[in-house]
C-alpha cells in the first residue's frame, strides 16, 4: 500500500475513503481524459494502491499497446483486457486506470460493475485532442484524419460511459482540483445511490 499524500482536503479524503468502502474506483473514459495522471493523484490521496491497465497489459504480454493491436488485432487485445481486468479487481480496494475501450466492452463493463465503482473521466473533444496529438502512441488514432477519427470514438463511446456511476468532468486545470472533484464525487456516495450521483 502507498503512503498516505496530504490532500489540500484531508477530511475530504478521509470522507471518500470511507464511501468507498472495500469497493474499488475504476476510472473510464477516452484516451487523453487523465485517467492515470488523476487515478495516481487520488489513490495518493487516499492511501491506495494504483494499478494502469494499459501498463499491466504490457507487463504480462512483455509487447507495447501498440504492438498487441498490430499482432493480434483489436478483438485478441480486448479478451486479454478483459482477463487483466477480472484479475485485478479480485484484490481491493484500490484506484484503477482503464484503457479507452475497457468500459465499452460489454464483459468488462459488468465485471467492473461488480467489483468497483466506475468513474468517468469526461472531456471535451479540443481538450483530449490537444493532449494527444503530440505523441504517436495510440493505434486507434493511426488514421489519415486522427481528430475525426478521435471525434467519432467520443460519438460511440460517450452513451456508453454515461452508464458508469460517477462522472467528473475533465479540463484544462491543474490536476489538484480534478482530483479534488474526483474525492468529492466519491464521498458522495452511498450504496443506494451510487448510480445517481454526478458531478459534472
Amino acid at each position: 500500500m502507498t503512503d498516505l499524500i496530504l490532500s489540500p482536503a484531508p477530511k475530504l479524503s478521509e470522507q471518500a475513503l470511507k464511501a468507498l468502502g472495500r469497493r474499488n474506483l475504476v476510472l473510464v473514459g477516452l484516451m487523453g481524459a487523465g485517467k492515470s495522471a488523476i487515478g495516481r493523484m487520488v489513490a495518493g490521496y487516499l492511501g491506495l494502491p494504483f494499478i494502469d491497465t494499459d501498463h499491466e497489459i504490457e507487463r504480462v504480454s512483455r509487447m507495447s499497446i501498440s504492438e498487441l493491436f498490430a499482432a493480434y488485432g483489436e478483438e485478441e487485445f480486448r479478451a486479454l483486457e478483459t482477463r487483466v481486468i477480472k484479475r485485478l479487481l479480485k484484490s481491493c480496494p484500490r484506484v484503477i486506470s482503464t484503457g479507452g475501450g475497457a468500459f465499452i466492452n460489454e464483459r468488462t463493463r459488468k465485471q467492473i460493475e461488480r467489483g468497483g465503482v466506475s468513474l468517468w473521466l469526461k472531456a471535451d473533444l479540443d481538450v483530449l485532442w490537444e493532449r494527444v496529438n503530440k505523441r504517436d502512441h495510440r493505434p486507434l488514432l493511426k488514421t489519415e484524419n486522427p481528430k475525426q477519427t478521435l471525434e467519432n470514438l467520443m460519438r460511440q463511446r460517450y452513451p456508453i460511459y454515461e452508464l458508469a456511476d460517477l462522472c467528473v468532468h475533465s479540463r484544462d486545470v491543474r490536476k489538484e482540483v480534478i482530483a479534488e472533484e474526483v474525492l468529492a464525487a466519491i464521498a458522495g456516495l452511498t450504496s443506494e445511490s451510487a448510480r445517481n450521483v454526478r458531478h459534472d
